[in-house]
């Protein structure tokens, strides 16, 4: 194989190469590619406003899970307080409800 054998190959996988990538760019990899350069500040801060969202979402979501575990716990001990006062009310009126 000599230099002017390899030569035409070369030009033909180039040409292929650009081909390829003229049609990926084109398509919605080049598009948000486009979209990226374009507002690259502005996505930023539309990611970060969102992720300042999620978080007070978040924390808003672990407030509200540590009020219905205290909610529970005084039902819970409700429900024992009245468990103990029914049987001492029965004795007390002889069982006669």
């Amino acid at each position: 194989m000599n230099g002017s054998d390899v030569a035409p190959m070369v030009v033909m996988v180039v040409i292929a190469l650009s081909v390829a990538a003229i049609i990926i760019l084109r398509g919605p990899v080049g598009k948000a590619l486009a979209r990226r350069l374009e507002g690259g500040a502005q996505a930023d801060q539309s990611l970060l406003h969102r992720l300042e969202d999620m978080e007070a979402r978040l924390l808003s979501a672990e407030q509200t899970q540590a009020r219905v575990e205290e909610l529970e716990e005084r039902v819970d001990f409700t429900e024992r307080v009245l468990a103990r006062e029914k049987p001492k009310a029965q004795l007390e009126s002889g069982g006669r409800s």
